[in-house]
């Protein structure tokens, strides 16, 4: 029975099992297991709660290898492709995570022949259904490659598009786009009025043309096909009721509270991003917290943070749950690439900010010449956490990722210690943190946590879920 352990609740320690299951126990009960002199309700609890399996039990044997193998998000076909068709933007942010260019510069769009290897690229895809998400630059200023790419995907049994983009300018053209019933819109929203405008536009009238924007396309479509998501600055972050209210106001029910990541333009404009220490995580876990109550108080809508409910999934929901950086291994350049405005092939987006940013060359290869290639399985050979001896040791192995990117983006390196970076004291303090609420029985926790998990049932009968 192979147990990780981590000190959590009032001298409780979480214990969980290689395929992830769970279960706080007291100190005197750890003592027991580590001295393997278990009583018997200790082995009936064990056994009826699937914590150890019986050599002869053939079925929970393969329910725990299924375990296993959800777990380690097996993928073998690419299926999402990350497409950046122009590196020129009609603004500056400061926190920009790329090396945009100017609007009017010329050379840094798509050529005819990027998209042709783009189309042959497409047509070789033998996923039945894709996904496109169309990044920066700001892609709604090349309209007719957006819809070139879109075109060509008709052959799939089911295509869906992501357009992030800052609504500045949303034309006739980019409306009809919009329009399509498989385009889907992301955005920034970084808080009220004057929190937006300091971060993005710097400029009063054009904050006032992106709200008028984003009301009027919420209005036109509703938000189920809008998402926004907000850049914090971890040394001076918004106040938390004015930020969630913003995006109630819009009608939005998810919040990604993104910290300013350390990557493009960032690394030199706000050089604190480097790390997130106490004092954001505090904010983040206020943020979590001030949701919960408003969701008991006012049952009308349920908010989320979106990272908190990822993450609370991919515990309770093994193989659910794609996103990278909660997976292991995290293979590159398999089931999704980055190609950007030249062609280059980048196995993720942070990849592609450090290139553009001078820091270091992490392409892959090229969409006309295929990314099968040395530098991507050099990177591969890094992109689990595995046998990383800290991992190892970890209770959070077993839901936890590997972001070999993120620790290159901060020192430069990828054989720190894992409890030294940044990604490591992030998911732990956030793991904490949602285990912490797992245990606490408190009903508006427990409903919250029961909406985030897709329960169904009522406020009354959530209070009592995970008890």
């Amino acid at each position: 029975m192979p147990l990780r352990t981590r000190p959590l609740i009032d001298g409780h320690n979480l214990c969980v099992g290689e395929s992830g299951s769970f279960f706080l126990a007291s100190a005197s009960a750890l003592d027991r297991l580590e001295r393997d002199s278990l009583d018997e309700v200790d082995r009936v609890f064990l056994d009826l709660n699937g914590h150890v399996v019986a050599p002869d039990d053939r079925l929970a044997l393969a329910a725990r290898t299924l375990d296993l193998f959800c777990r380690s998000c097996p993928v073998n076909q690419l299926d999402y492709l990350i497409l950046v068709p122009t590196l020129r933007c009609n603004l500056s942010c400061s926190y920009c995570q790329v090396s945009r260019v100017a609007e009017g510069r010329k050379g840094f769009d798509w050529s005819e022949e990027t998209l042709a290897a783009v189309f042959a690229c497409l047509d070789a895809l033998e996923a039945r259904r894709v996904k496109i998400e169309f990044q920066g630059g700001e892609p709604t200023l090349r309209p007719d490659l957006i819809r070139a790419v879109m075109e060509r995907c008709s052959r799939f049994e089911r295509s869906e598009f992501v357009i992030c983009t800052n609504l500045q300018n949303v034309t006739d053209e980019v409306l009809d786009i919009f329009d399509h019933p498989s385009v889907f819109i992301s955005t920034s929203l970084d808080g009220g009025a004057m929190t937006h405008g300091h971060n993005r536009t710097g400029d009063q009238s054009r904050t006032e043309q992106f709200l008028a924007n984003l009301r009027m396309v919420t209005e036109r479509y509703g938000q189920t096909k809008i998402s926004a998501l907000p850049t914090i600055d971890p040394v001076s972050p918004p106040d938390i009721d004015g930020l969630i209210q913003s995006y109630v106001d819009h009608g939005f029910e998810s919040i990604f509270l993104r910290p300013i990541n350390y990557q493009g333009f960032a690394r030199k404009r706000h050089k604190a991003s480097r790390e997130q220490g106490d004092e954001w995580r505090r904010y983040y876990e206020a943020f979590v917290r001030r949701i919960i109550r408003r969701n008991w108080e006012d049952r009308s809508r349920v908010l989320e943070e979106t990272y908190f409910s990822i993450a609370l999934r991919r515990i309770f929901y093994p193989g659910r749950e794609r996103h990278v950086d909660l997976r292991s291994p995290n293979p590159m350049g398999v089931d999704y690439i980055v190609v950007d405005y030249d062609g280059t092939v980048f196995p993720t987006d942070e990849a592609r900010m450090l290139s553009r940013s001078g820091v270091i060359d992490l392409s892959i290869g090229t969409i006309a010449d295929g990314w099968d290639t040395d530098a991507r399985d050099t990177l591969n050979r890094h992109a689990s956490n595995d046998e990383d001896p800290a991992c190892k040791r970890c209770a959070y192995q077993p839901y936890c990722g590997r972001d070999i990117i993120d620790d290159i983006a901060r020192y430069g390196r990828i054989d720190l210690p894992r409890e030294e970076t940044e990604f490591c004291r992030r998911h732990l303090h956030l793991f904490d943190f949602i285990f912490k609420l797992i245990y606490d029985e408190a009903p508006e926790v427990r409903y919250s946590l029961g909406r985030w998990l897709r329960l169904p049932g009522t406020p009354e009968a959530l209070g009592d879920v995970l008890a």
